[in-house]
């Protein structure tokens, strides 16, 4: 089960919506969303809630017409979820936009390694920035800007040290949204 709500900054203060995100397909789209619940388009701050039932939660910030900034409490855990898979960016994870993921056969050795890497042991530890089992590349725990929350109260080290679950209740009660934000739990 999901969790999505929307917190908007204004000059009365924090005012909570909750969201629904099944038309949401890309980031853009969803910080299209966000910038539609401000007043005034240019300044206000949006807060982007999304949490999955204690497995990860995810703060998307859009300042403006800024580029969103994103973070991600467990990269590994999101990006096994469709709406995780949102916010997981090619640039957050590193990869290039253009790659297609179409392997160069002729680049490969008989026993199915490229050129010039060594082959596997059996004995190999696992690549921890090859993520959970199911997602390749994904990096299990946090990921993305540490310091989206830092100049509204939540530094990056109070941020790091949040759980799913309560988080997002803590970060609003930091904000002084925490009574807004109940109104749409």
């Amino acid at each position: 089960m999901y969790f999505a709500a929307l917190l908007a900054r204004t000059e009365d203060g924090w005012e909570a919506s909750d969201t629904e995100l099944d038309d949401v397909e890309t980031l853009s789209d969803l910080a299209d969303l966000a910038r539609e619940a401000t007043v005034d388009y240019d300044d206000d701050t949006v807060l982007v809630f999304i949490e999955q039932e204690d497995a990860w939660f995810g703060v998307v910030r859009v300042d403006g017409e800024e580029d969103p900034r994103i973070y991600v409490s467990d990269a590994a855990a999101a990006a096994r979820s469709s709406y995780g898979e949102i916010l997981l960016t090619d640039e957050m994870l590193g990869r290039d936009p253009d790659d297609d993921g179409v392997v160069d056969l002729d680049a490969l050795d008989l026993d199915g390694t490229e050129d010039g890497e060594p082959e596997a042991s059996d004995d190999a530890e696992p690549d921890a920035a090859d993520g959970a089992p199911g997602t390749p590349g994904v990096p299990s725990g946090p990921l993305g800007d540490t310091e989206i929350l830092a100049d509204l109260g939540v530094p990056e080290k109070n941020l790091l040290g949040l759980e799913a679950g309560d988080a997002l209740n803590e970060i609003a009660d930091v904000l002084g949204a925490a009574e807004v934000l109940e109104t749409v739990r």
